[in-house]
């Protein structure tokens, strides 16, 4: 796996949205709001969050425990979530 490097907001929010839209395709993004629960605006089940999850991961090199779930509930937090991690990783990157 490459280095994580550490991620501005907006790539990060970018990274959200965009595999979130790979998951459902017609997610519409109007509807939701940076504090909104988008599973449950974008009518996500577990599956399909749980698939959200390793895309992210995926994407973004930063490893996501079953622990950091509460922190991917809203835009603002996922976006919140990858930028701390990701230069908490890259920070200790050797």
């Amino acid at each position: 796996m490459s280095a994580v490097k550490p991620l501005p907001d907006a790539e990060a929010t970018a990274v959200v949205k965009e595999s979130i839209t790979r998951i459902v395709p017609d997610a519409d993004f109007t509807l939701v709001r940076p504090d909104d629960r988008f599973r449950d605006v974008l009518e996500l089940d577990s599956l399909d969050f749980l698939s959200l999850v390793e895309l992210l991961a995926e994407r973004t090199g930063v490893r996501i425990e079953e622990d950091d779930y509460p922190e991917l509930t809203t835009l603002a937090d996922a976006t919140r979530f990858l930028v701390g991690r990701s230069g908490d990783v890259a920070g200790s990157a050797p």
